[in-house]
């Protein structure tokens, strides 16, 4: 199994170009109650520590309620799922949606979660007026679990991995006829058209980015981290970069325990691989999402691993800078500080660049 000491390098990487999904997205954030755009934070003494430039970091610590960025992508797929089930068009409304909800056979949603993807499709369902059935791993939070109830889904336990958990609710749901409606953020054969737009709900974030970027009146990234669990939030990073006139090196970080993509990457094969435990409990998942591989693969400059010491170490350094992340978070400055310790001369950052963080979530999503 691969280890910290593993760094994997592909050149070719920023000639490779992609193509974001459209405003659309952000329209339909736009219409949500309470949306406004997360802040993009300036860490100066992070800059310093690291020997660059400027870290710049898009803090999704609180978006639309939520103590984590996983909104943005369940709620524009799930409005483009009932939208389409329902035969209302694209361009819908919470309001809508809810309308609809009424005047149709109920419908439950239905997904597996490491925490706050289970929350997000929750609160969506809940202000949509739709039933939701949540299955969890056992190694959640008490907390974590607290929290996808109190939203009012029902929450099934399972004592086994994450990928296990999520083999369990595809057969559970293929047992619903048409009650149920399963809203996962990983693609499987025959399952990319939902994922596909979880996918597409992230580039709100990165839209939002581009924007504060311009504001701050230097627009330019060296290197940009993406945190990559299953590796749908790495796949709309990537998108976003491998779109704009000047791209970066974008990096993908994972934990020891649950090296899916590094592996992938370095095979050339995306299969599940064994997981251990981790603080980062958002990024422990062991197989990557079929839809996200092909973007990867082509598309990341650099991946890494951290370990859970790395990773708490700054959650600490973050809230020494008035940042509240948890370790899925912070994974993305432990990342920074490794690629820039061992490629920094082969990627072509020097003093002079400029990094992006993704902090994913608040210490309260994740408790450690």
């Amino acid at each position: 199994m691969e280890t910290t000491d593993t760094v994997y390098l592909n050149p070719p990487a920023r000639q490779h170009r992609l193509t974001g999904p459209g405003e659309q997205v952000l329209a339909y954030h736009r219409s949500l109650p309470g949306y406004a755009p997360t802040p993009l934070i300036e860490l100066p003494a992070i800059a310093s520590a690291l020997g660059v430039r400027r870290v710049l970091l898009k803090d999704e610590s609180s978006r639309l309620g939520l103590p984590a960025f996983k909104i943005l992508g369940a709620s524009y797929a799930i409005a483009r799922a009932l939208a389409a089930r329902w035969g209302l068009g694209a361009a819908v409304t919470v309001e809508r949606l809810r309308a609809a909800a009424a005047e149709h056979p109920p419908v439950t949603l239905i997904c597996a979660t490491d925490g706050n993807h289970g929350r997000a499709v929750a609160r969506t369902a809940a202000a949509i007026g739709l039933g939701c059935r949540v299955f969890i791993p056992g190694t959640l939070t008490a907390q974590a679990k607290r929290a996808i109830a109190a939203e009012g889904a029902e929450v099934r336990e399972l004592d086994a991995p994450y990928d296990d958990v999520v083999a369990a609710m595809r057969e559970h749901a293929s047992e619903q006829a048409t009650d149920g409606l399963v809203i996962q953020d990983t693609a499987w054969p025959g399952y990319h058209e939902i994922p596909g737009w979880i996918v597409d709900g992230y580039s709100t974030m990165l839209a939002e980015l581009e924007c504060q970027l311009s504001e701050t009146g230097d627009a330019r990234v060296d290197l940009a981290l993406a945190p990559a669990g299953v590796g749908s939030l790495a796949q709309a990073i990537v998108t976003h970069f491998r779109g704009v006139e000047e791209p970066p090196v974008v990096a993908v970080v994972e934990p020891v325990a649950a090296p899916a993509i590094l592996h992938a990457l370095t095979t050339g094969v995306p299969r599940a691989v064994p997981t251990g435990r981790t603080v980062m409990l958002g990024l422990n998942c062991g197989t990557p999402s079929e839809l996200a591989w092909p973007v990867l693969r082509d598309g990341v400059d650099a991946a890494v691993l951290v370990d859970d010491d790395e990773a708490l170490c700054a959650v600490r350094e973050l809230r020494e800078a008035g940042v509240d992340s948890g370790p899925c978070g912070a994974a993305t400055l432990a990342g920074a500080r490794r690629v820039l310790d061992r490629a920094r001369g082969p990627l072509g950052l020097d003093g002079d660049s400029t990094v992006v963080l993704f902090n994913t979530e608040s210490l309260a999503a994740n408790p450690v």
